[in-house]
């Protein structure tokens, strides 16, 4: 367990470099004299799930030219969907998306998401995790009725000590997921909740990167506000509709 433990730590610390390379490039640029800016560092994408959701968003990040590693308890299965992801994708175990990752997404039935907090807690522990899923109580059973009565973030939190947490591509159907991805004119919002600005920052880059546009509702407590039941979940909404729903001042 010690050499798992700290294999994981000497990922998470290489992933923290790569992910402080691009966004200090970023900031360098906007500082700097006129100039081309530097291309921005593609990601390495942990996915566990490989269901609808997930294969969506491997298939749109890989067009953007990330790198990710599709994952399920038996990846074999995955091959067809890898071959048609092309060469920036591959397949794995659930433990080696955890560890190939800088960016992990948890795209599961909810009511697998504490049994995956607990085998691997070590490979994500400190890495930035965006959690799609949603508590259905006639799948899920009752931990279901307990995370729509706390709401989503907080549950979710609990269920994945130790990672940077962020809620996001719940409140979209995967059909419209794969359709409205680039669309003409004023895209899809996709919401996001997080407590960690970093977290954030990169799940606001990965929603632009699949063909939508972020908006930031806030804490992971806010989470709520678009979970299962709420007025906006699964409706399509721009960004200026889903701040008026929500309450939320405009953009900077």
């Amino acid at each position: 367990m010690s050499g798992v433990t700290g294999h994981a730590r000497a990922l998470s610390a290489a992933a923290a470099v790569a992910l402080m390379a691009w966004t200090g490039a970023a900031a360098g640029a906007a500082g700097a004299a006129p100039a081309a800016a530097p291309a921005v560092a593609p990601l390495k994408i942990g996915i566990i799930g490989a269901g609808h959701i997930g294969g969506t968003l491997a298939s749109l990040w890989v067009k953007a030219g990330h790198e990710v590693l599709v994952s399920s308890r038996h990846p074999g299965q995955l091959e067809g969907l890898v071959r048609s992801l092309g060469p920036g994708a591959r397949a794995g175990t659930p433990r080696e998306a955890a560890l190939f990752g800088n960016v992990v997404l948890i795209s599961v039935p909810y009511g697998a998401l504490p049994q995956i907090g607990r085998d691997l807690k070590a490979e994500l522990s400190g890495k930035i995790v965006l959690d799609t899923g949603n508590p259905y109580p006639q799948r899920d059973g009752d931990m279901a009725v307990q995370a729509r009565r706390q709401g989503t973030g907080g549950s979710s939190a609990e269920f994945l000590p130790g990672v940077r947490l962020g809620r996001a591509f719940n409140a979209i159907n995967s059909g419209d997921l794969a359709s409205q991805a680039h669309r003409g004119g004023e895209r899809i919002a996709i919401p996001l909740a997080g407590d960690d600005s970093q977290a954030l920052e990169v799940a606001q880059r990965l929603v632009r990167d699949a063909g939508f546009e972020p908006v930031v509702v806030g804490p992971l407590a806010r989470a709520r506000e678009f979970d299962v039941g709420t007025a906006v979940y699964t409706r399509l909404m721009t960004a200026s509709q889903l701040r008026q729903a929500l309450g939320l001042k405009r953009a900077r």
